[in-house]
């Protein structure tokens, strides 16, 4: 599949993993299978962080079954992959997208974007940099100035900021409404 296009009805036929997190971000997948030991460390460091956060959410019993975070940085990497998929010209899917979920994408970005200035500096300057920057690339042209924030009674970022603090993620509108 390149990039835009959907799943051809012999690929909607396939059966797939529902727990690999790169079911629908090759780019991420690709970038994913060359990171150096280095950056793997890292990534590593900031999922074992992530876990243990996950798990003091829960009640005790189920703390030890949990063995891998939900929103890992890989995980997270996929979901704004995968809103830019879905935003740019000729996707294709049968598959159910609520707004809410656009809104998630949008937050993986925000959690993207504090990772790699802090605890995933080293690969800023790396394929992990250069993957978020091809992704925003992407996001930029898939979209366009929002300036009414016409979305904002749908989409909300969950972390409170004053509006003119958002990144620009925020202020812009899909050009496909990727939740048609």
């Amino acid at each position: 599949m390149t990039r835009g296009e959907g799943p051809t009805p012999a690929r909607r036929g396939r059966k797939r993993d529902p727990c690999d997190v790169f079911r629908s971000a090759p780019d991420t997948r690709s970038v994913w299978a060359g990171l150096s030991a280095e950056v793997m460390e890292a990534v590593a460091r900031c999922d074992a962080e992530r876990l243990e956060l996950e798990r003091s959410r829960v009640a005790p019993e189920l703390r030890e079954r949990i063995t891998t975070p939900v929103y890992s940085v890989a995980d997270r990497f996929a979901s704004w992959e995968h809103v830019v998929r879905r935003m740019e010209p000729g996707w294709s899917s049968d598959d159910f997208y609520p707004i809410s979920a656009y809104e998630n994408g949008l937050d993986s970005r925000d959690s993207l974007d504090q990772l790699m200035n802090g605890q995933l500096a080293v690969a800023r300057q790396g394929a992990l940099g250069q993957l978020l920057a091809q992704l925003d690339a992407r996001f930029a042209a898939a979209s366009v100035p929002d300036p009414e924030r016409s979305l904002r009674a749908w989409v909300r970022p969950t972390k409170a900021s004053p509006e003119a603090e958002l990144a620009e993620w925020w202020k812009r509108r899909p050009l496909r409404d990727p939740w048609d």
